[in-house]
């Protein structure tokens, strides 16, 4: 048995626009200002996490607390490192307060193979909240967290086109 490594595996990338978050084509995801976050996350820096409510299905004839499935919460924010130059420095002056776009997040894949028809995808419609500049901190580069909340029910599931 064989476990799959996450290192290197893992591609995020900011879209402004999706036509079917379903089913994301291989130009959406690379042109017309798409972004390639990946190489100015911090390896920990990807925090897409899933809440599921409880449902109490327990009645007063029930012996044992029983429960459905409910709504799904997303938790998500990004830590990006900065960058020396305004290339480098894009995601900071892309990712401000209000903007609504869709985080696109492909793992167990290579971070080198681009985006191809048929990988699977995660697609996020979200809106960025206030940035926050992380802490300075000796021997660290310059940190700041992208918080975003999920807008509409993602594509956890997608297919790229």
């Amino acid at each position: 048995m064989s476990d799959l490594i996450s290192d290197g595996k893992t591609r995020v990338a900011w879209v402004p626009s999706i036509a079917n978050i379903n089913a994301p084509t291989v130009s959406e995801l690379t042109t017309g200002g798409a972004l390639d976050l990946t190489p100015r996350l911090t390896p920990d820096g990807l925090k897409m996490d899933p809440t599921t409510a409880d449902v109490d299905t327990s009645s007063l004839a029930s012996t044992a607390d029983t429960y459905e499935v409910g709504r799904v919460k997303f938790d998500g924010e990004l830590t990006i490192k900065r960058g020396d130059t305004a290339p480098e420095d894009l995601p900071y002056s892309t990712l401000t307060y209000g903007v609504h776009g869709f985080l696109v997040v492909r793992r167990g894949v290579a971070y080198a193979t681009g985006f191809a028809t048929g990988q699977q995808v995660e697609v996020y419609p979200v809106v960025c909240g206030e940035r926050a500049n992380k802490a300075p901190a000796a021997n660290e580069v310059m940190k700041w967290m992208a918080p975003l909340k999920v807008t509409t029910s993602p594509a956890t599931n997608a297919t790229v086109a």
